[in-house]
């Protein structure tokens, strides 16, 4: 597992290295900086590759750090399984259908991430998930392809980036390898090359991946997906 963690965080590397340039070339009109952290808030869901790569960097924490953060991680799921009683280890949501998905994760959800410092600063930037390195522009492929069409109303406000040159990306390619990643991840860990299998941020740092039977839950997953057109 450990060259496909690596492979990713290169990957992850090349996002920072687009986002960095966007900055580069913006003058103020993008106003993320460090310790913003106003889209850190809410739940939204992660690749298990994202899962067991935030862990790499989660379990170098300081031990009492750590402890901190999984107090709020616990906090988290309790909450979580007012709304999804059975929600347990490994904590995969697509064992629940895509439409009960939102109950989970509600537009106006304000908890900050659990992994939050006091000074609103991530305590596992280096291994973030994707998600949060996409954070605040549109994603706009060098094509002219728009993959994404939102951003962070703090930026670009006399703007509009989606018709800005400068902030475009390799997204098609960036996005193809990283499903190739995906799958090959879970091809080695549930014994089926699933392309989306996901999960929470406060449920990434509680999993028990070296205790839970993967081949037993990929039979299940790819079960479900053969199902159920809906899950992946």
């Amino acid at each position: 597992m450990k060259e496909i963690l690596d492979h990713y965080g290169s990957l992850l590397s090349r996002i920072d290295d687009w986002f960095r340039a966007c900055l580069d070339s913006s003058g103020d009109r993008i106003r993320c900086a460090d310790g913003c952290s106003d889209c850190c808030r809410g739940l939204f869901d992660i690749t298990l590759l994202d899962a067991a790569f935030l862990r790499r960097g989660f379990d170098r924490l300081d031990p009492e750090v750590r402890e901190q953060v999984l107090v709020r991680c616990r906090e988290r799921i309790a909450i979580l399984r007012l709304v999804w009683p059975e929600f347990d280890q490994p904590f995969i949501l697509n064992m629940r259908p895509d439409d009960e998905w939102e109950a989970l994760m509600p537009d106006d959800d304000e908890t900050p991430c659990p992994l939050l410092d006091r000074h609103g600063r991530c305590l596992v930037y280096e291994h973030r998930p994707m998600t949060c390195r996409l954070h605040g522009l549109p994603l706009v492929d060098v094509s002219g392809e728009i993959m994404h069409d939102e951003w962070c109303t703090l930026n670009c406000i006399d703007a509009d980036p989606l018709a800005d040159p400068a902030l475009r990306g390799d997204f098609d390619r960036i996005f193809t390898e990283e499903v190739r990643l995906i799958r090959t991840f879970a091809g080695r860990l549930l014994g089926h090359p699933l392309s989306e299998v996901d999960t929470f941020i406060p449920t990434a740092l509680v999993i028990a991946f070296d205790s839970i039977n993967w081949l037993s839950w990929g039979n299940r997953l790819a079960a479900l997906s053969l199902s159920d057109p809906r899950s992946k």
